[in-house]
C-alpha cells in the first residue's frame, strides 16, 4: 500500500505537466481552472513524496532514505519548476489573447 505513494506521485506529476500543455494546444475559456488543477496536482504529488519519506523514517529505513533523497530532491525540483514554467507560459499566452 505504501508503494502506491510513489506511483500516485508519479501519475499526479505527469498530470501536472499534461494539463497546461493541453490547455495551450486548445483554446478554452477555462484556462485558469486548468492551471489551478495543474498546480494542485503538483502539490499533491510533492506531499505524497513527503508521506513516503515519513514512512521510511517511521520504519527507520535510513539506508533507503540516504539512497533516495538526492533523487527525490532533484525530481521534486524539476517537477515544481516545470509546472510553474508551463503554467506561466499558459498565463502569458491567454493574457495576450484576452487583450
Amino acid at each position: 500500500m505504501v508503494g502506491l505513494l510513489n506511483v500516485g506521485s508519479l501519475v499526479l506529476g505527469i498530470i501536472a505537466w499534461i494539463l497546461p500543455v493541453v490547455s495551450l494546444m486548445r483554446t478554452t475559456k477555462h484556462w485558469a481552472a486548468i492551471s489551478i488543477m495543474s498546480l494542485s496536482a503538483c502539490a499533491i504529488s510533492l506531499i505524497l513524496q513527503i508521506y513516503y519519506n515519513y514512512h521510511l523514517v517511521q520504519i527507520e529505513d535510513w539506508t533507503a532514505l540516504m539512497d533516495t533523497m538526492w533523487g527525490v530532491v532533484v525530481a521534486a525540483t524539476v517537477l515544481l519548476i516545470g509546472t510553474l514554467l508551463l503554467n506561466t507560459i499558459s498565463l502569458i499566452v491567454y493574457r495576450r489573447n484576452i487583450y
